[in-house]
């Protein structure tokens, strides 16, 4: 055990029961450090930065494409790719929905294992 932490001897001065705080600059003397600049986000690209409007998020690139023929192809597990084909009717946060094109039932995918997407134009 520490020092600090013994009762003091007889004829010594008493030590705390605690130990020692290290040392901390005062803000007076703390050494400056210069702010960073921050970047000016680009006007053209910052749609309010909606997921859903912002083409840089993929929720808001597929939202862009509504209405056109998709291929999209699903990683499943670790190491299978399953595709589905159809109009893309509606992009959510977490889902897509695509209408199948021989049977017109909607099917909704689950958007974060997409790994490609095709657009027929």
């Amino acid at each position: 055990m520490p020092s600090y932490m013994y009762p003091p001897k007889a004829g010594c001065s008493q030590m705390p029961a605690y130990p020692p705080r290290p040392y901390m600059p005062s803000p007076a003397t703390k050494p400056s450090v210069p702010s960073m600049p921050m970047p000016t986000p680009r006007q053209e690209v910052m749609n309010g930065g909606n997921v859903y409007t912002d083409p840089l998020y993929t929720q808001g690139y597929l939202a862009e494409n509504i209405g056109r023929y998709i291929k999209v192809e699903f990683l499943i597990g670790t190491n299978m790719l399953v595709d589905r084909e159809g109009i893309l009717k509606e992009v959510g946060i977490s889902y897509l929905v695509i209408q199948e094109p021989r049977t017109d039932d909607l099917l909704m995918c689950d958007i974060y294992s997409i790994k490609f997407v095709t657009f027929f134009y």
